[in-house]
This record gives structure tokens, C-alpha cells and sequence, in this order.
């Protein structure tokens, strides 16, 4: 009788671990939120090299973070490289992760899937970029994920004020969005 309950427990394990990653995988998928348009035309080697975060929707990967930069570098197999870096003043040290992005569909549309974690990815979406690639507005996965990025450390405040109203226009509450320290 031991065996017998012994496998019917194993069973019944494996049972459950195939339908959680069955129930599991289908929200790995990235897509790109409802009502947002990612840039087209998008010149994927233009993007690349040091991008600085000007502001974000603060999230616990960044939490408390200044200084923070994002590195993009095209890898031969159409791939990129993602670098994040920035500084956590309560440790007084530097944190930094690196992932790797893939295009959702083709690589002249700036949607993306990133993964700093194995399997999991989030979604990578520029929907606002200057004709000479110095700023950018990203959305992730959902409107509970923005960036406003640029090529400087800072931007006219009129130029940052026009990327916030495209963000709250596609439905971003910008009452959660801070100013990034640089």
C-alpha cells in the first residue's frame, strides 16, 4: 500500500507541475499593449550605444535608483544585448543587469520581448523616437511600465513635458512616473 500512495502523490505531483506551466506560459507571452503603436521604420543600429532614463514609472527592479542607463548592442544573430546600470544611493553601490531582446515581429518595428530572467520576458515598445534617435518613449508590457529615455543626461523641459502628454494620451497615469536622477 505504500507504493501505491507513494506513486499516486508523485502522479499527482507531476499532474499539477504540467498544468501550472501549461496555465503558466501563456502569460510569458509578450504582446504589445491595447492602443499602443510602436514606431515604424525603426532603424535598429541607429538605436543602439547608451541611452540615459530620464524618467520611469518606478517599479522594484529599480526602486531607489539613480543614474540609471540602458546599453543596447546588436549581436550578429539580430538579437540585442540590454545592459542596464544605475545607482542605489541607500547601498552606496552600483547595480546592473543584463538581458537580451528579440524583435516581436520584424526588426523594423521597435517591439520587443526583453529577458533578464531566463525564460520570462516583458514587453520593449518605442512609440515615441526623434527623427535622430536622441529620445524615446518606451512602454513595456502594459501602460504600468514607461520610460522616457535620451542620449543626454537631460532635455529641454518642453520636449519632456511632450513626451508625458503621449504617454498619458496612449492611457499612462502620470502620477506614478518620477523624475530619474542623473
Amino acid at each position: 500500500m505504500p507504493f501505491c500512495t507513494s506513486a499516486l502523490i508523485r502522479a499527482t505531483a507531476m499532474a499539477l507541475v504540467i498544468t501550472g506551466t501549461a496555465v503558466a506560459l501563456p502569460g510569458c507571452a509578450v504582446s504589445v499593449p491595447p492602443g499602443v503603436q510602436p514606431v515604424s521604420n525603426f532603424d535598429a543600429s541607429k538605436y543602439m550605444g547608451t541611452w540615459y532614463e530620464l524618467a520611469r514609472i518606478d517599479h522594484r527592479f529599480e526602486k531607489g535608483l539613480t543614474q540609471v542607463t540602458a546599453t543596447y548592442s546588436l549581436n550578429a544573430d539580430g538579437s540585442v544585448t540590454v545592459l542596464n546600470r544605475g545607482y542605489d544611493p541607500a547601498r552606496q553601490q552600483w547595480r546592473e543587469a543584463q538581458g537580451k531582446a528579440r524583435f516581436l515581429r520584424q526588426a523594423d518595428e521597435a517591439a520587443l520581448k526583453v529577458s533578464f530572467f531566463g525564460p520570462f520576458y516583458g514587453g520593449y515598445n518605442v512609440v515615441s523616437l526623434d527623427d535622430q534617435y536622441q529620445t524615446a518613449l518606451v512602454i513595456g508590457s502594459s501602460l504600468d511600465y514607461m520610460w522616457i529615455l535620451s542620449r543626454n543626461k537631460t532635455i529641454p523641459e518642453s520636449q519632456r513635458q511632450a513626451l508625458l502628454e503621449k504617454a498619458h494620451a496612449l492611457g499612462v497615469d502620470l502620477d506614478q512616473v518620477i523624475r530619474v536622477e542623473q
